[in-house]
């Protein structure tokens, strides 16, 4: 079974991602340009956003375990105000990455933080929090490059560990399934696949063997199953691509169940 990226990759995909992010805004026409699949959002707002949520999330793991975010880093991300002029602008969200890698490095990967998913299968550590920042810190790359028109894959080691990612801390939950209870499969083109049941007890998420040609996929174990790449299948389950870029079998009609399920508790 395919381990999860250790906690030096995942600080490594850190800022690799942000470089790659900060990258294409240097290249971009301007700091106005419109970003797609965040309605209403320039590219500089972008930038704000995800420098000062790495900001945020420093703060957060440098505060250890506790039931909310520290409120001063709370007050401080809603007054925040960042540079305007570009080059500026990129140092800053630069040395917003630095703080955030740099309270990972000096927590390690076990130290107890609060975070948004108590009740998933993520854990509330600062490893499980870089895990899912490597995640949203791609996912805005890929936000900034379709922007510029030149939208890219996500790296296919970011991306196997992100679909799992996502399923763990965004679906995971103990509140009831409100439909008839039935499973959903996720297969990655490179060979990994994962099932999310739904049913009274909650969701959860395991790992099951991918679909071979001799093997074949069990039809009636998932009411849906979607295939694609595990960069378009993390672009999916972020909705930044939709179903119809993808490969589903059984009742695509769940997949819309799914997405607008609002659990009672997260």
């Amino acid at each position: 079974m395919e381990k999860n990226l250790e906690f030096p990759d995942l600080l490594r995909l850190i800022d690799e991602r942000s470089t790659a992010f900060r990258a294409v805004v240097a290249a971009a026409p301007g700091l106005d340009a419109q970003v797609p699949t965040c309605p209403g959002w320039t590219l500089f707002d972008l930038v704000k956003h995800l420098g000062g949520g790495d900001r945020f999330w420093a703060a957060i793991v440098g505060a250890g375990s506790a039931d909310a975010p520290p409120a001063e880093a709370v007050a401080a991300r809603a007054a925040l105000e960042v540079p305007q002029e570009r080059e500026a602008l990129l140092a800053w969200l630069d040395a917003s990455t630095q703080l955030l890698l740099g309270a990972l490095r000096a927590a390690g990967p076990e130290s107890g933080c609060w975070t948004w998913w108590p009740a998933s299968q993520s854990p509330q550590t600062a490893g499980g929090t870089a895990r899912h920042r490597v995640q949203e810190t791609a996912v805005h790359t890929y936000d900034a490059q379709l922007a510029g028109a030149s939208p890219q894959p996500l790296p296919v080691e970011l991306a196997l560990d992100g679909v799992e990612e996502f399923l763990f801390t965004v679906c995971a939950t103990p509140s009831a399934w409100p439909h008839k209870p039935t499973a959903f499969d996720f297969h990655a083109a490179e060979g990994r696949s994962w099932r999310l049941t739904v049913d009274g007890d909650g969701a959860r998420i395991t790992r099951i063997p991918a679909p071979t040609a001799a093997t074949g996929e069990d039809s009636d174990a998932a009411g849906a199953s979607v295939h694609g790449t595990a960069s378009e299948l993390v672009l999916y389950l972020y909705d930044r691509i939709q179903a119809e870029s993808l490969h589903v079998d059984g009742d695509a009609g769940l997949l819309d169940l799914l997405r607008a399920w609002e659990p009672e508790e997260k």
